[in-house]
């Protein structure tokens, strides 16, 4: 248990596991996973899973580039010195955390998840039935992807990441955790939806993203 743990801690760069945990938890039941869930039902599970990781590695790519331009902020006057970059990770990670606990308190069994798979249903909607040639499916479904994923809290967890963390070791997290979420979608995300708690997930979330705030507050003070 322990050992294993902190083997793993030891042999894994800072940043790696927690982009990991925090993609995975934050894209288990969001709009992006129900996309690629019924995108994967509409063609197969190959091309669905092709077309949104190839989204979901490019809006990663980007969300480590702007957490890097956070930590090459020009020290102006009395931001001199000042560990800005990591001041900003901390209130984002605050933030999420109070709204994810917030959220669950305030939320019902299955209303969180209902509403993102029917936001899912409705992007759907736009795709044709019988999309021809292979490439273009997976256009769509990268397409797909990449609108639901601009501005999720995944995303934002990654740039606040990569502000205070190694951004390879985020970046490679992060596409983990995506890799693992992905695959839970295109098997079984829509059947899943009916097992899954948003409550428990919200609270476990918050938990976790409160925990990071408190790590990289203890590096910076």
């Amino acid at each position: 248990g322990v050992g294993v743990k902190g083997g793993l801690v030891a042999v894994l760069p800072a940043g790696f596991l927690e982009a990991f945990s925090l993609v995975v938890l934050s894209e288990i039941g969001d709009k992006t996973f129900f996309v690629a869930g019924l995108f994967a039902m509409k063609t197969t599970r190959l091309i669905a899973y092709t077309g949104a990781m190839g989204a979901l590695a490019v809006m990663t790519t980007a969300a480590v580039l702007i957490g890097q331009l956070f930590q090459h902020l020009p020290e102006i006057g009395i931001l001199k010195g000042v560990p800005v970059a990591d001041y900003i990770t901390i209130v984002t990670f605050l933030f999420f955390g109070g709204k994810l606990l917030s959220e669950a308190y305030r939320m019902g069994d299955n209303s969180s998840i209902t509403e993102e798979l029917d936001d899912a249903k409705d992007s759907l909607e736009l795709v044709k039935d019988k999309l021809a040639g292979t490439r273009k499916k997976i256009l769509q479904a990268f397409l797909l992807v990449f609108a639901a994923e601009i501005g999720d809290r995944s995303f934002i967890a990654t740039v606040a990441l990569s502000a205070a963390y190694n951004p390879v070791a985020v970046g490679l997290g992060a596409i983990g955790g995506h890799a693992l979420a992905t695959g839970i979608a295109v098997i079984s995300g829509v059947y899943l939806a009916k097992y899954l708690s948003p409550r428990i997930i919200s609270y476990f979330s918050g938990c976790l993203f409160l925990v990071f705030a408190a790590t990289t507050a203890l590096g910076v003070f």
